[in-house]
């Protein structure tokens, strides 16, 4: 039982009711055990004060049951257990040899929790004061142990009970604050998702989580019917791959990779058939790690990227039409100048004249296919016809570095070779030939007056490593993840005077994966920049 304040919650109410119950419920237990075995003793000295006493208590008990405690005023909890005392003290005086002293212990447990410390000190004021009269007032009432066991047993267990009530009180109080802390967290929670809903339903790009078993945990609205293939109605969408024209099964979706665990970066795909309104999107799927493999999930984000798409392949197309209509005239230009270096008669001055025009022009030729080459093949890379023969590397990356010491010495650069092994690899020699010329010519154009460019060749079992190195004023690390892109131009490049299309390394780049191997870069301002290229000795004979 609690203490019962005007404030008091309807949930200690209930508490001061249900101990209310239970307690009258023994009361009423030990007073007809009382009464039956008293009667049977034959310990009754005043039947008719013994009946009364018994009817006030049942009464009480009764009252005490019925009552609509969670109405009444505090006080009021007061009256019963002060009655019942009464009672039992004029019960004594009724049947002084029957004990009935003990039952004080009911109605001291309900004011000791009741009213605390006070009524702890009235249950010893009041018993201590009923014994030590009708000590003194009664010949059968006799000085014996039980006249100072039976006042301390009372107010123990009143003291005991108001410790109890009282630790059930904090308890409940505190359980009462952890439930309310826990309402505010679930609100919170609640209202912070409900935050979180309304931003992803308005960005433009999508969110999906997906969990550990594949379950689709949150979605946004952006995307997320095109994610699952299906439109507004319900209708199936096809997927397309990269090109637009591949088509990409249902299970090689990027939700369906997602959700059976893949993991990648930038996957593009466009949703709905060549000719119709269309989309593309770029999907990223990532793991999101909460601490425990059972937790973990991967989120799948996705951006229309339908516009840049398009205005990437405007743009190829543009450049396929230029570069196809200069192609001709540039051919002609170039037969020409041909036949008139082999005329005998012209002059020494305008036959030099005439070579640099044609090595201009050629190299404008060669420009124009790269950039047919480059327009003819996806976005993501050109094709090359190979011709693979065992060749000597070191062979070729000497005639490289032979053919680019004059213009080496005009940038007063000096090229380091010292560093070439010679190893025989499985490689088309033309189209390796290109790849290191555009890597000196670069090492060149963008060093610094005086440096110097390191050319190495290393050669093991299974693979050869070509690296060119120069310190120039190097590459930031954030242009160093676009040098390989078409067009791609840094900010030293086209801040400088020296001119670039922006397709060398990316055409390098294709020759070298053409070949089944890799080209990689790594720099810091300030430092230099170094380019390794790295290919199998074998590519599909051996050497």
């Amino acid at each position: 039982m609690v203490r019962a304040m005007p404030g008091t919650s309807l949930t200690e109410r209930l508490g001061i009711h249900r101990s209310i119950l239970s307690n009258q419920a023994l009361l009423l237990a030990a007073t007809l055990l009382l009464v039956v075995s008293s009667s049977v003793l034959g310990q009754v000295r005043d039947v008719g004060l013994f009946t009364v006493c018994v009817t006030v208590i049942f009464g009480g008990a009764i009252l005490a049951i019925l009552a609509p405690w969670r109405s009444l005023p505090s006080w009021a909890l007061g009256l019963v257990p002060v009655i019942d005392m009464i009672a039992i003290a004029a019960l004594r005086e009724s049947a002084p040899l029957a004990g009935v002293g003990l039952l004080w212990a009911f109605p001291a447990i309900w004011i000791g929790s009741t009213f605390g410390v006070g009524g702890v000190v009235a249950v010893l004021i009041g018993v201590s004061a009923i014994v030590l009269f009708q000590l003194v007032n009664d010949d059968e009432q006799r000085l014996t142990a039980a006249t100072f066991v039976l006042p301390f047993s009372v107010v123990a267990l009143s003291a005991l009970a108001h410790s109890t009530a009282r630790r059930a009180r904090a308890q409940r109080a505190l359980l009462e604050k952890q439930s309310a802390e826990l309402r505010r967290s679930v609100e919170r929670a609640r209202r912070q998702e409900d935050l979180v809903t309304e931003v992803l339903d308005a960005v433009d790009f999508g969110v999906i989580r997906v969990t550990r078993e594949g379950d689709l945990a949150v979605t946004n609205e952006a995307h997320a019917r095109l994610q699952a293939t299906v439109d507004v109605l319900g209708e199936p969408i096809a997927a397309y791959a990269a090109d637009g024209t591949t088509p990409v099964p249902p299970s090689e979706t990027p939700l369906a990779r997602a959700r059976a665990g893949e993991l990648f970066e930038g996957e593009l795909v466009w949703f709905g058939a060549p000719g119709q309104d269309r989309r593309a999107l770029s999907v990223t799927a990532r793991r999101l790690s909460s601490g425990t493999d059972a937790d973990e999930s991967t989120i799948v984000v996705s951006r229309d990227v339908t516009a840049e798409e398009q205005a990437l392949r405007a743009r190829d197309d543009l450049v396929a039409s230029v570069s196809h209509e200069l192609r001709t005239p540039l051919t002609s230009i170039i037969g020409y100048l041909d036949l008139a270096l082999d005329d005998p008669a012209i002059v020494a001055e305008t036959r030099d004249r005439l070579e640099v025009a044609e090595r201009n022009a050629t190299r404008l030729r060669e420009l124009v296919a790269d950039i047919l080459a480059m327009s003819a093949s996806s976005r993501h890379g050109a094709e090359f016809d190979l011709i693979p023969v065992d060749t000597d590397i070191a062979t070729i990356v000497r005639a490289a570095v032979e053919s680019q010491q004059p213009r080496a010495a005009d940038h007063g650069i000096r090229i380091d070779s010292s560093g070439l092994r010679d190893g025989t690899a499985h490689v088309d020699p033309r189209r390796l030939r290109q790849v290191v010329d555009n890597l000196l010519s670069n090492a060149i154009k963008y060093n610094v007056r005086g440096g110097t460019v390191t050319v190495g060749v290393e050669i093991s079992a299974t693979s050869v490593q070509i690296a060119v190195a120069d310190d120039g004023p190097g590459i930031s690390r954030s242009e160093q993840g676009r040098v390989f892109d078409r067009f791609f131009r840094g900010d030293a490049v086209r801040n400088s005077s020296t001119h670039g299309s922006g397709l060398g390394l990316a055409i390098s780049r294709d020759i070298v994966r053409a070949h089944g191997g890799e080209i990689t870069v790594s720099s810091a301002l300030g430092s230099g920049t170094t380019f390794i290229v790295r290919l199998p000795r074998k590519v599909g004979s051996a050497s």
